[in-house]
């Protein structure tokens, strides 16, 4: 089974380039920075739902849906 970290990461990058955001731009709508973004596409870190939240609406999605 593949780590759940890699695999919530993958998709916040889908949606992100679904959406045409760098992770800079994402980085910046979510007030988080970009190598904490780029962590989070790569399951490098184990992401609190605060800043779940700050992405979803930073992508215009609702929390449930980023799983």
């Amino acid at each position: 089974m593949k780590d759940i970290r890699k695999l919530f990461g993958a998709g916040i990058k889908t949606f992100r380039k679904k959406k045409g955001l760098s992770q800079e731009a994402l980085g910046f709508k979510s007030s988080l920075h970009r190598t904490y973004i780029s962590e989070v596409e790569r399951g490098l870190r184990n992401i609190s739902i605060v800043n779940i939240a700050r992405i979803a609406k930073a992508l215009n999605l609702k929390i449930k849906e980023l799983f």
